[in-house]
């Protein structure tokens, strides 16, 4: 009988879905950036909402989004959607996934966003992310900064040129009109973060 317990306590745990949902209040963090400052979502008091996404520099997938990640930051930025992306990638399990990696990446791609390092792993299993890139969208309100977007940039994501959906675009437009995103949780396509 002990042994049942133990494996149904075990299936509990690997089915439970950690990590935010809608509608949940996400906590602050203060991550060593590429330019060696730490930066936290309360260090934006001008900015309305954000726009994290868990992207890493050695991803095929992530690699892929980077143009699109500065597009997404030039267009959101000045309406008070920032980008702020976070590498949640263990260095130690990765290489090319140092902090001197990713600002070798950010100079050679020209990041207009903060680059972090989640290091000691502690944000990512917070927000529950699971691929990279992996998009979370929060909106600024009195209680905090509330997820109203959880997953994918938009549903090409090799190929830039065959986008239909902009999920991210659609997201923050709709939020910008004071209205919640009609689709408000897509599939994260990417690699697995990397841990030891």
């Amino acid at each position: 009988m002990k042994s049942i317990l133990i494996l149904f306590s075990s299936l509990l745990f690997l089915t439970h879905n950690h990590g935010y949902k809608i509608g949940d209040v996400a906590t602050d963090f203060s991550l060593p950036n590429v330019d060696a400052k730490m930066v936290s979502l309360a260090y934006y008091d001008q900015a309305i909402g954000f726009i994290v996404i868990f992207t890493c520099n050695t991803c095929p997938y992530s690699i892929a989004y980077e143009d699109r990640i500065n597009a997404l930051d030039a267009q959101y930025k000045p309406k008070g959607y920032p980008v702020i992306a976070i590498n949640p990638n263990d260095p130690a399990a990765k290489d090319g996934e140092h902090l001197t990696d990713m600002k070798q990446r950010a100079l050679k791609k020209g990041f207009t966003f903060p680059y972090l390092q989640d290091k000691g792993q502690h944000i990512y299993p917070k927000y529950g992310a699971t691929r990279t890139p992996h998009v979370f969208i929060l909106e600024k309100q009195e209680k905090g900064n509330v997820v109203q977007y959880i997953g994918a940039i938009d549903d090409s994501s090799r190929s830039p040129e065959k986008v239909s959906k902009r999920y991210v675009e659609d997201a923050v437009n709709a939020l910008l009109s004071g209205q919640k995103p009609k689709v408000n949780t897509t599939k994260a396509i990417g690699c697995s973060i990397k841990t030891l």
